[in-house]
């Protein structure tokens, strides 16, 4: 990675365990040295979102709670609480640099609805056109388990890509992605560059929730499949680092840099939204010619290469597309309902004549095929 030192629009992601102390509490002197690295990025004119954890970790003790609780009612009552101090503890630290911080609380459903998810785009970029520093994290107090991002690594990919950042930079208490754990191997080599989210990476990565991979480093990867899939270059590196932030926007950080090789294969924003956000509400089945017609000639199906469907679902949906052995082509959306649809598949050869100049138009089309997408994030 070279230096650049054009003006970037920046997405830092900000763990709990980069902002509280050993106890488990916000550590203010952690926080005022976040602020300054911030600070320092916006004094060089760069345009900068956080995507902050620490809401439970600033309320807990508020309380009444002598640890970090473990139920969802206590969590969600503690952040209920936290959200406030922490939003007022930035915003403190960042007036003092001449600064102004803002909140934006989400949920996923925010994200899966389009024009929830445009509106959110349109305010967090009136913001940071003005200035201000958008400070987001989900609205832990009212998100239930089924419905969460998942975690803010992942936020943070899917919120880079809403904002059309020209980086990610993620936070953690691992300086990059290793070759195998170096708390267990002293030999274990940093990865300074991947350009690619192999098989192989994500074995070093570990399993979801497993205690193999490399610092919670699975729930990395998927956020850099999603921000590498979207055209954004970023950055894994350790919280705490001199300079950590200010240096990876310049390139000359320790850590672990992610970026494609092949530019081309960059999502829209339209396609970012399909791919990683809309929750597909049907599935068709389209025969051999009609998979042709998609992936090898570009165009829309015609209603003969409709094989099966499966869900209801209006027009305008977003659908899973696969062929008839059940592999996925990947998501778009149609322009006939599921009755529409499902017609057209029950007809004959005969029958299917007269609709010969019937085609199912399939918007922003995102082939996994072509496009490496993680599925189900």
């Amino acid at each position: 990675m070279s230096a650049d030192n054009k003006k970037k629009r920046v997405v830092i992601k900000i763990g709990s365990s980069s902002l509280t102390s050993l106890h488990g509490e916000m550590s203010r002197r952690k926080l005022e040295r976040l602020v300054d690295e911030v600070a320092r990025l916006k004094d060089d004119g760069h345009e900068v979102l956080l995507v902050s954890s620490g809401a439970v970790a600033a309320g807990y003790r508020k309380l009444g709670c002598l640890t970090r609780p473990d139920s969802l009612p206590e969590k969600q009552a503690a952040a209920a609480i936290g959200q406030g101090l922490l939003i007022e503890a930035y915003s403190d630290l960042f007036i003092s640099h001449g600064y102004v911080a803002s909140q934006i609380l989400i949920t996923r459903s925010d994200f899966s609805d389009e024009n929830r998810y445009n509106n959110a785009r349109n305010t967090i970029n009136v913001l940071l056109e003005r200035g201000i520093i958008p400070i987001v994290n989900e609205n832990d107090t009212v998100t239930i388990d089924r419905l969460k991002f998942g975690d803010n690594d992942t936020l943070s990919a899917k919120v880079a890509g809403l904002v059309d950042a020209d980086q990610l930079i993620i936070l953690s208490d691992i300086d990059g992605l290793y070759d195998s754990d170096p708390r267990k191997n002293p030999n274990a080599k940093l990865l300074k560059e991947v350009n690619e989210i192999t098989e192989d990476i994500e074995e070093m990565a570990g399993e979801p929730g497993s205690s193999v991979g490399t610092g919670g480093m699975r729930s990395k990867i998927d956020a850099f499949k999603i921000s590498m899939a979207s055209g954004i270059p970023s950055f894994l590196g350790k919280s705490g680092t001199p300079n950590i932030i200010y240096d990876a926007v310049q390139a000359s950080a320790k850590g672990t840099y992610f970026e494609l090789e092949d530019q081309n294969v960059n999502l829209d924003l339209k396609q970012q939204w399909i791919a990683f956000n809309s929750g597909p509400e049907g599935e068709i089945t389209i025969d051999g010619i009609g998979k042709d017609r998609i992936l090898q000639h570009k165009k829309n199906l015609k209603a003969a290469g409709i094989y099966s469907v499966k869900g209801e679902f209006k027009s305008g949906a977003v659908v899973r597309i696969q062929d008839i052995d059940g592999e996925e082509i990947g998501l778009g959306v149609v322009n006939y309902n599921s009755e529409e649809l499902t017609e057209f598949s029950n007809l004959t050869k005969e029958e299917l004549k007269e609709f010969k100049d019937a085609v199912v138009e399939i918007e922003a089309l995102v082939c996994h095929m072509e496009v490496p997408i993680p599925v189900g994030v």
